[in-house]
This record gives C-alpha cells, structure tokens and sequence, in this order.
C-alpha cells in the first residue's frame, strides 16, 4: 500500500473514530436528560465502535512494519488478523450482553 494510501486509510479511520466518540458524548447527554435506557445502550455502542477502530489502528500500525526474515513478505496482513479481532469482539460481546439480559428478564420478568 502506497504511502497516501496508508494516510488515507488513517484519516477514514480517525475521523470515524472521532465522530463515533462525539455521537456517544451527544447519546449519553441525551440518555442523562431523559433518563432512556435505550439512549444509555446506545451511548455504549458508539463506544464499542470507538475501541473496534483503536484496534482497526493498532492493526495498521503492525501492518507496516518492514519485512524481516520471520516475515519476508512483511506484515502488511496482519490487519486482516485485527479485522478479524474486531468481529469476534462485536459478536461476542452483543451475544454475551443478550444472553445476559434473557436470563435477567428470565429471572424478574417486568410486567407487561
């Protein structure tokens, strides 16, 4: 990847990583005014989007190195490698964080 390439695969990811943290401040506020618990899980979310691009970025960071004799090839597809973290984390925690909750809600049901 070329070297303005790689910038602008950072600017994207930076920028997103910004916006997700200014969208998760603004739904927290939101969350702290009306007191909605789907505001405050919301707030959350941006926040798991903000860790994920730290780690889409830590992966770009390693994938740059220069190639050695381990890696002759270099370690440009080591960000595939934290891609791949990333998805494992968003579908772990979402079934984590869900089965969780069924079993709360199994446990006190609210009434309807």
């Amino acid at each position: 990847m070329s070297a303005t390439k790689q910038g602008g695969a950072n600017f994207v990811v930076i920028a997103a990583l910004f916006a997700n943290l200014g969208i998760a401040l603004a739904k927290f506020v939101a969350a702290a005014i009306t007191g909605s618990s789907a505001m405050l899980t919301e707030g959350f979310h941006s926040v798991v989007d903000s860790f994920n691009q730290l780690l889409l970025l830590y992966g770009q960071h390693r994938g740059r190195r220069p190639p050695d004799e381990a890696h002759p090839f270099g370690y440009g597809r080591e960000l595939y490698f934290w891609s791949f973290v990333v998805a494992i984390l968003i579908f772990g925690v979402g079934a984590g964080v869900s089965i969780y909750e069924g079993w709360v809600h199994i446990l006190e049901p609210e009434p309807l």
